[in-house]
């Protein structure tokens, strides 16, 4: 694991800077023709855990990118709580993934595009621990368009 340093690049703020660590692992979801999804998370400027969907590969609806980085994250720390971590996930987590976060007592999570169709928010409840701090629209632009252009293929193919 690598330790991120910003005073050698003081024109990107840590959030742009780890939701583009985010974006690359949504394109190795979409390499693998998975919903292009990417999240990880972050402790003290460390990136501990890593993930992107990877349900049609492993046939596991539960697969989603967040709960494969839950999980990476869980098992370099030692434990199953991610307090004092950020999720940077490309597009907002679905309501099974915010429950996850939710038991995880993570204490940010932030996301790029805004899901409106299967995104937690959409339920109007609070389902995410009340101590985690929710920040949404990194990178909005640059995780709607991979999300966009890869359901466009998918039905032109059809």
């Amino acid at each position: 694991m690598r330790y991120f340093s910003f005073t050698d690049e003081p024109s990107i703020a840590p959030d742009e800077f780890f939701m583009n660590e985010a974006i690359k692992e949504a394109k190795v979801a979409l390499e693998l023709d998975e919903v292009p999804v990417g999240a990880i998370i972050v402790c003290n400027g460390r990136i501990i855990g890593r993930g992107h969907n990877l349900t049609e590969r492993l046939n596991d609806v539960t697969a989603h990118a967040e709960m494969q980085a839950f999980t990476a994250a869980a098992n370099y720390l030692g434990g199953k709580y991610l307090k004092d971590c950020t999720l940077y996930v490309t597009l907002e987590p679905c309501i099974m993934c915010a429950g996850a976060s939710f038991w995880t007592q993570i204490s940010r999570i932030v996301y790029g595009a805004a899901d409106p169709k299967r995104g937690f928010r959409r339920i109007n409840q609070q389902i995410t621990h009340p101590r985690t701090e929710i920040i949404s629209g990194i990178k909005e632009n640059e995780c709607s368009i991979l999300v966009r252009e890869f359901f466009l293929k998918k039905r032109n193919k059809s």
